[in-house]
């Protein structure tokens, strides 16, 4: 008989084998890599190794020069990662892989705009992926299980499992070999894996990576007719008409004007202020509560600028809204110049560093407002110019070592130093951890040797955080070029003269 006729053709393996099997092995991989470690060069490889995943497991695998770009991209946003561990990095390299999910998924909108909710509808759906497609797995015919199928199925082990242990246990006292094999299991390091907080962790990874192993959009509900009957009628008298917006720009640009006045006295222009009143606390009084002006302005020029509204009809709104603006932004710049006059007079801490970003982060997102009601953009538009220089902006703060920064620019404008700035905080600089230990060492130097307790108090701090350093998980996976720059600076001859 010819045996050709009796084989059957080849079974070609499907793709979603593919991804189970991606799926179980990334998630021992994070076991591996992640699980019990320090953050560190860890988590890098590991997204590399999710990129590699979403490529290999995509239904149409890209070109191997699409995918040489994916996977550079994925590298070039999860690069701060090897910088150091920080919830930037870990942000830009989640959505550098949602990103690559969606583009190998063909989920991508074809206009740019149309990113950010894109980006929305499929964060929503990453909790609940895994758990809707095992739901719709066992819903198919003939694959929900029964109690006398499941009773099938254990009973076909019961017997090998038995005459498997007789025959260890007889092997076991034949061969010494065997038995000291047998002993020398721990069984304890096989009992960890049953760990809760281990089947968690591997929980959440297989949740997160079977959505990008398997991309889907959240759908959108039906609201056409809702939204068409939801309008609002730029009438002339309405609240939010085209009277209402003429007479509430006109009193808010005199407003704006007293303060940018003062400003312009008081902050640029450095006039002698009140009795009892200092320029830092006319500053320190200032930078927040300015900031939270210019965003409620942002959204009520948002408003009178919409579509159809009141400003698509009236020149004199629109040069009302546009003197608006601009004083929103030189509030912005006075705002900063406000934090700068108070980071002089008590210093640079992290919290200020922060209020400083965001306070440049507003003042970019006016003039994206100014741009975008001059070219005539739309809304989806401001928010993806807007998305974008966020990520920029986060990129660029994720490889900036800022406790190093805060304690240098401290240490070199302190009293102690540089003879007119505050005097040094050194129980700050501790709590900013080993970072701060280059700037111990400069103002250790700078001290003058008669000021011993000083020099005493500012080495037992550095003492204390070396040993933090030095006393860290030394696991290759923990590695990140921050903590090897230090520890190369620890064992260079200038700081062990110290």
């Amino acid at each position: 008989m010819d045996t050709t006729d009796t084989l059957t053709e080849a079974v070609p393996i499907r793709r979603g084998s593919s991804r189970i099997a991606a799926l179980f092995t990334l998630v021992a991989l994070a076991d591996f890599l992640i699980f019990g470690k320090m953050p560190g060069i860890n988590l890098f490889l590991f997204a590399l190794a999710v990129c590699a995943g979403i490529l290999l497991s995509a239904t149409k695998r890209p070109t191997p020069l699409k995918a040489a770009l994916l996977l550079g991209f994925s590298v070039l946003a999860s690069s701060p990662l090897l910088e150091a561990a920080s919830p930037i990095g870990f942000a830009l390299c989640l959505g550098a892989l949602m990103s690559v999910a969606l583009v190998s998924g063909r989920l991508m909108p074809a206009r740019l705009p149309g990113l950010p909710l894109v980006f929305f509808r499929f964060a929503l759906v990453i909790p609940v992926r895994l758990a809707e497609d095992i739901r719709k797995y066992f819903a198919l015919p003939g694959k929900r299980p029964s109690f006398d199928e499941l009773r099938r199925s254990v009973g076909l082990w019961i017997m090998p499992l038995v005459l498997a242990a007789v025959f260890v246990f007889l092997f076991a006292a034949a061969n010494p070999l065997i038995e000291i094999a047998l002993r020398s299991i721990r069984f304890a390091v096989l009992l960890q894996f049953l760990d809760l907080w281990r089947i968690g962790f591997w929980m959440m990874i297989a949740t997160v990576v079977w959505a990008m192993l398997r991309p889907r959009l959240k759908r959108r509900t039906a609201r056409s007719q809702a939204s068409r009957a939801f309008v609002i009628v730029p009438t002339r008298n309405a609240l939010f008409g085209q009277a209402s917006l003429l007479r509430s720009l006109l009193l808010f640009n005199a407003l704006f004007a007293v303060q940018t006045l003062l400003d312009l006295v008081y902050l640029w222009g450095g006039a002698d202020l009140p009795d009892h009143m200092s320029h830092a606390e006319y500053a320190h009084r200032g930078a927040y509560p300015l900031i939270a002006t210019a965003l409620l302005a942002a959204g009520f020029v948002l408003l009178a600028m919409r579509r159809g509204g009141p400003g698509d009809h009236s020149a004199l709104i629109r040069g009302l809204v546009h003197a608006w603006i601009g004083q929103n932004i030189l509030l912005c710049l006075s705002s900063m110049l406000r934090l700068g006059l108070y980071v002089e007079a008590y210093s640079l801490t992290e919290l200020r560093v922060a209020a400083g970003l965001w306070m440049g982060l507003v003042a970019i997102g006016l003039v994206l407002i100014l741009l975008r009601i001059l070219l005539n953009r739309s809304n989806e538009w401001l928010i993806a110019a807007n998305l974008a220089s966020l990520i920029v902006v986060l990129y660029v703060s994720a490889f900036v070592d800022f406790p190093d920064v805060i304690a240098r620019f401290n240490v070199a404008h302190s009293q102690e130093i540089s003879h007119e700035g505050p005097p040094l905080d050194i129980y700050y600089l501790s709590t900013l951890g080993p970072p701060a230990i280059p700037a111990l060492d400069l103002h250790i130097r700078a001290l003058p040797e008669y000021r011993t307790d000083k020099i005493s108090e500012a080495q037992l701090i550095r003492g204390s955080l070396v040993w933090k350093f030095e006393h860290r998980p030394r696991d290759w996976r923990s590695w990140s070029f921050r903590s090897a720059r230090l520890e190369a600076y620890l064992l260079s001859p200038a700081a062990i003269a110290r």
